[in-house]
């Protein structure tokens, strides 16, 4: 359960690849070139970050150079190309794992597993924020001792923010993870997060949970640590 970045241009692809991490319970954010992806992964801060080498804008090869430069985010590189040195150029400077397209789901997400188990990322299934409890695997939620009814929609919502605990997460993320439609505007998340406000928070006026990053999106913040 992570938030990952996926900078892929090829729109089928990206989208078969985020409907299957969406089904292993991962948070997806979807860039479809180099440099709106370079921008989400200094903005989104995602646990593992999907790169294709062929990109326009930028190369994967000129993102994975930065990043190393900023971060130890785990880079998985997806390439369409045979060539031996276009896979050892990428290790080299600092990607962690690479598959060759086409591949199978199947082995893309064990891959993803494996790094986020490498890299220490939680797998934990209940997410707790003060008096406020989510079971992810049960899909129930409670305040205190009191069980909240939610929509489908308002559980998936919650559910992203809860991977993400603590962090930012961006609108657009938001929107393409939880709806995955681009006829969904900021105006349908803004009225979701009011009424989940609304089911969960003493003061939906004050939140304390449910926190606005003003100019970015939302975030799940444990009270105590505010």
């Amino acid at each position: 359960m992570a938030k990952i970045l996926l900078i892929e241009d090829e729109k089928r692809l990206a989208a078969t690849i985020a409907y299957n991490l969406k089904r292993e319970g991962h948070l997806t954010v979807v860039a479809k070139d180099g440099e709106s992806g370079l921008q989400s992964a200094r903005q989104e801060a995602p646990d593992l970050i999907l790169l294709d080498l062929m990109l326009p804008k930028l190369s994967g090869l000129q993102i994975c150079r930065v990043l190393r430069a900023e971060s130890e985010v785990p880079i998985l590189i997806l390439t369409a190309k045979d060539s031996e040195a276009d896979k050892v150029a990428g290790l080299e400077l600092g990607a962690d794992d690479y598959v060759t397209k086409p591949f199978s789901m199947r082995e893309l997400v064990a891959r993803v597993g494996a790094l986020l188990r490498r890299s220490g990322t939680t797998t934990q299934s209940v997410v707790r924020a003060g008096d406020l409890r989510i079971d992810l695997g049960s899909r129930e939620v409670f305040v205190g001792e009191a069980s909240i009814n939610l929509s489908r929609k308002e559980f998936e919502l919650l559910a992203a923010l809860a991977r993400c605990k603590g962090r930012p997460v961006s609108r657009r993320a938001l929107l393409d993870s939880v709806w995955n439609d681009v006829f969904v505007g900021d105006h349908t998340l803004e009225v979701h997060i009011r009424w989940l406000r609304e089911k969960l928070e003493t003061d939906p006026s004050q939140p304390r949970h449910l926190l606005t990053i003003r100019g970015f999106g939302y975030k799940l913040q444990d009270p105590a640590n505010q």
